[in-house]
């Protein structure tokens, strides 16, 4: 009969527990951005202020390896959905 120990349980449960509390803490608005969708540079600055929003609501999760993932995931689907909000707006004005 073999007999094993299984570590780093503790480390997993705080890191779930950290991800949960985060979680929480994203509920609701993280911040409002305008920006103008014919300038790139604005909508870059609205992903940059975004990110920012993210990062002071993440900071005392930083390390998290979830929380971590958590916060690339977030910012990428942030990033295009700026991105492809501003490509619709230039799309109708050409239409226009």
């Amino acid at each position: 009969m073999s007999r094993f120990t299984i570590t780093g349980l503790q480390k997993l449960q705080k890191e779930l527990e950290d991800a949960t509390r985060t979680l929480r803490t994203l509920e609701g608005e993280l911040s409002a951005v305008t920006y103008n969708p014919s300038d790139p540079s604005s909508a870059e600055a609205a992903v940059a202020h975004m990110e920012r929003a993210i990062d002071a609501k993440m900071t005392r999760y930083h390390g998290n390896t979830i929380v971590d993932d958590l916060v690339r995931k977030m910012k990428d689907r942030y990033r295009q959905a700026i991105h492809e909000r501003a490509a619709e707006a230039r799309s109708q004005k050409q239409i226009s």
